[in-house]
């Protein structure tokens, strides 16, 4: 079978038509698809946000759902979707990653590769530093920052494939055979690597320590923020970590904001900008990466209609944020009075969190990141390129 017939039929050997039982995790909790639709209390809705995505991609020359195509196309890469194809008809998370990458294409959307690559354009060329005015240009953006946009997903989709090894030692009965968990560890494993090598081999390629370093500092915080995580999931269907907004701050950062902030700045490394433009390219990825994620967290309490009571964090900023103004105390007697059987009743203890001041604090928040996102845009150039950033923001932090 040729590569183009496997890429083809590849939504159909990963059963695209069911709808997968979530594990113990969703891959694409911090991406453009779980923002889903706003309704009710929000006035984003999924054509607003592809409208505002589109247009973005207009300006950047082409779509960004093929930036990683190059990779995807390898002769190994597809080697490993024919494996990903004996996982059908198992329940290891792997399978909901893959789905999430060839099942609707239109909504997972690549966010992070998206703004480097409008930050690029936005900045323009250096105006002080002319060395890099001979090099390759295509709407506005150097090649090399093309190529940096790249590098960023293809980090982020190896976290998300890695993100869905499963801890052996849990397993029950009902998730299905060993054997299936093993051989879908080993294939998150292989293809998670694969993807981290070839970002590190086009990092190499660009020539620029600064910009390795940064991402490499941007690597390590997302390992520190996802240990992090995990060492916390097994305790979020009782308890609560005991932290404030700060530390949440902090830590969210690490996994979910760190990537897109010091991508951005590496963007305008790349230009030869110099350190406050640099700056304010990293103020505009990690406020909006901040926002976009606390968007996410919000989605449990002002979604019409949410039916999955595992996409309800008990350490999401709407709770962290509920219990820090009932106290802690009080938040597990709340905790308490949701069980029953020993089981967490989500529907109720999210009517709880709801009649509270945590979800209208978590959306006082979410602005007050992306304020802070478009006052870092301040510093440049009125453009195309600058309006599509503040768009973007403007989607994620609109509420009526």
């Amino acid at each position: 079978m040729s590569l183009l017939q496997l890429l083809l039929r590849l939504p159909r050997y990963l059963g695209v038509s069911g709808s997968p039982r979530r594990l113990w995790w969703s891959p694409f909790l911090d991406t453009v698809s779980s923002v889903g639709s706003w309704r009710g209390q929000s006035s984003r809705s999924p054509a607003h946000w592809n409208q505002v995505v589109s247009e973005a991609e207009k300006i950047v020359g082409y779509p960004t759902s093929f930036m990683s195509l190059r990779c995807l196309l390898s002769d190994e890469l597809s080697n490993i979707a024919m494996q990903v194809r004996k996982l059908v008809g198992t329940q290891h998370p792997l399978l909901t990653t893959a789905r999430g990458l060839v099942y609707e294409s239109r909504h997972n959307l690549q966010l992070r590769g998206l703004v480097v690559l409008l930050i690029s354009k936005a900045a323009g060329p250096s105006s002080t530093n002319a060395s890099c005015h001979n090099y390759d240009m295509v709407s506005g953006i150097y090649s090399c920052q093309r190529s940096l946009a790249e590098i960023t997903e293809l980090i982020h989709t190896a976290l998300l494939v890695h993100r869905g090894i499963v801890d052996l030692s849990e397993l029950q009965s009902s998730d299905g055979p060993l054997k299936d968990m093993q051989f879908g560890n080993k294939i998150a494993i292989l293809s998670g690597d694969f993807l981290l090598a070839n970002a590190c081999n086009g990092l190499a390629l660009l020539q620029n320590t600064k910009v390795v370093e940064l991402l490499a500092s941007a690597l390590m915080d997302l390992v520190q923020g996802v240990y992090h995580e995990n060492s916390t999931s097994a305790k979020e269907n009782h308890i609560t970590e005991d932290i404030g907004i700060s530390t949440w701050k902090e830590q969210t950062f690490l996994s979910h904001g760190a990537l897109l902030a010091k991508s951005c700045q590496a963007a305008m490394e790349l230009a030869k900008h110099d350190a406050d433009v640099q700056d304010m390219a990293f103020q505009y990825g990690k406020h909006m990466a901040m926002s976009h994620k606390i968007n996410s967290d919000l989605q449990p309490f002002i979604k019409e209609k949410t039916s999955d009571s595992m996409t309800l964090n008990l350490n999401s900023a709407p709770v962290v944020l509920h219990q820090e103004f009932l106290g802690r105390d009080l938040w597990l007697k709340q905790i308490r009075e949701a069980q029953e059987k020993g089981r967490l009743d989500y529907a109720k203890l999210r009517e709880t969190i709801k009649a509270g001041k945590g979800v209208t604090s978590a959306i006082d928040l979410c602005r007050y990141h992306g304020n802070k996102a478009l006052e870092a845009l301040e510093s440049f150039p009125p453009s195309e390129a600058r309006s599509a950033l503040e768009n973007i923001v403007f989607a994620v932090t609109r509420f009526s």
